[in-house]
């Protein structure tokens, strides 16, 4: 994640831009849709006997948030002031869907709903987007190449690039998009399919493919370093597929119910899943050998150079997982379920292979299910059933303070993404934050992570309620041993 611009126009919206509906010029898909779209920008007040007359926007419940500025004098202050929080604006396409992914990406925000849609901001317009045939867009995931990755309801994995055009970087031209293909890619499911070797039997006492997900994709993960993408589906196996050539290395049946999350880690060649059997599960990736090819165990079919061993079971419960995000820097990974709880382990550096990491305890801020997470620097932000967003900071060892619950979601929130925003050297660090809900909107906050980041928080102290856990002079508790090792 860079250090780069990143939506800054949210900052001081144009009010002659946001109210007036423009068409969309340039959507690349199956089907033409010109619903009108809009940008509904966040003019907050200071005070509730500010004027409203000035914006159609004023009655809005989330400018009355406490912290929020507004424009004018109070504008100037909130530059002057480096710690302010809030809300910047929402986006809001007529028509578009419930909101079930989103992904950042320079300049760029790509929005994946139930309309088969996934569509393209920028500058506080929608650019164009793309559209699949079938399967509502429950993930996205953005290489470093500008391919895009989307993984959807009926169990495809598709692959789009964006194309070149004649306007080149100018921000009120279209972006187009097409696609270039799909996972797995259509000769090795033509050539496989030939092959009864390659079917397994699914769940449905139906057979399939080893290489295609026969049940949604439900979460998709890029290890840029290592080369390899990985998706998780609900028919309980995530599989891996090479990036170069998008091909299918491996398929692993890793849960007894369906998987909602899978992460490559960014260290020791760690992957962790976490399923709705209420487990999360740490694989770790190795070489292949020629001696070492075991595709006939049960469970698992693979055609590449990579095998992925089950190392521990990190967490056992009744509550589903839903979410998992990393602190690469930190070694932190953090865990959502179902009960409202954000548990976090973290691996020590140096430690043998295989160490059990140190378990940091939960962060509970929610009423009901998490079921989104994002880290970026200090800051995790968590998204939830309950229309709230959670911001936390981590510190030192275990500790957590909670900065700011976000409110103005009329929806469960089902997806965020973070990016750092660019800010002076001398000032506290800044952060965007875009929020997807079901209600059908998109939010751009700014978030600080500095304490009395503007007051959001659900309780009137200045101070950040803090979470500590343990009372040891270890920073985590060390893990238990697993009860369930070995290889799938």
């Amino acid at each position: 994640m860079g250090n780069h611009k990143k939506l800054l126009q949210f900052l001081r919206p144009d009010p002659a831009v946001a109210t007036a509906p423009v068409k969309s010029s340039s959507t690349t898909s199956d089907d033409e849709d010109d619903d009108d779209y809009s940008y509904t920008p966040a003019t907050p007040t200071t005070s509730a006997s500010a004027s409203t007359a000035a914006s159609p926007y004023a009655a809005s419940p989330w400018t009355q948030l406490p912290g929020l500025v507004g424009s004018g004098a109070a504008e100037d202050a909130a530059t002057t002031n480096k710690q302010w929080t809030g809300l910047l604006g929402s986006l809001v396409k007529e028509g578009g869907g419930h909101v079930y992914s989103l992904a950042a990406a320079g300049d760029l925000l790509y929005t994946g709903t139930d309309s088969r849609n996934v569509r393209v901001w920028r500058d506080r317009r929608e650019l164009g987007g793309f559209r699949s045939g079938s399967g509502l867009v429950k993930a996205i995931v953005v290489a470093a190449d500008g391919r895009i990755y989307t993984g959807h309801q009926d169990g495809k994995v598709r692959v789009w690039r964006r194309a070149s055009s004649e306007k080149g970087d100018d921000p009120t031209g279209a972006v187009q998009h097409r696609r270039v293909g799909s996972l797995p890619r259509f000769r090795d499911v033509l050539r496989s399919s030939l092959r009864p070797s390659q079917y397994v039997q699914t769940r449905r006492r139906h057979s399939g493919l080893w290489m295609r997900h026969f049940d949604a994709v439900s979460s998709l993960s890029l290890d840029a370093a290592a080369g390899l993408i990985y998706s998780a589906s609900w028919d309980r196996t995530f599989k891996v597929w090479r990036v170069s050539d998008s091909k299918c290395l491996e398929s692993v049946y890793a849960h007894a119910d369906a998987v909602n999350a899978v992460a490559a880690v960014g260290f020791d060649a760690l992957v962790l899943t976490g399923s709705a059997d209420g487990t999360v599960k740490v694989w770790r990736r190795g070489a292949k050998t020629k001696a070492g090819n075991n595709s006939k165990k049960k469970g698992r079919r693979d055609d590449g150079d990579t095998w992925h061993t089950m190392e521990r079971v990190l967490r056992e419960g009744d509550s589903a997982v839903t979410a998992i995000a990393v602190a690469v820097e930190a070694r932190v990974v953090y865990v959502g379920s179902s009960d409202g709880a954000v548990s976090h382990w973290q691996w020590r550096r140096g430690a043998a292979p295989g160490a059990a990491p140190r378990n940091g305890g939960a962060l509970r801020g929610h009423k009901m299910a998490v079921l989104c997470l994002a880290v970026a620097g200090r800051v995790v932000v968590s998204g939830s059933a309950d229309r709230t967003i959670n911001v936390w900071r981590r510190e030192e060892g275990a500790d957590h303070a909670r900065l700011a619950v976000l409110t103005g979601h009329t929806g469960p929130v089902k997806c965020v993404a973070m990016d750092e925003e660019e800010v002076d050297d001398a000032a506290p660090r800044r952060w965007v934050v875009y929020s997807g809900s079901l209600d059908g909107s998109v939010k751009v906050w700014r978030v600080s992570d500095s304490d009395g980041g503007g007051g959001l928080t659900t309780s009137a102290t200045t101070t950040p309620a803090r979470y500590s856990w343990k009372g040891s002079w270890t920073p985590y508790a060390e893990a238990p041993e697993p009860r369930h090792m070995g290889a799938a």
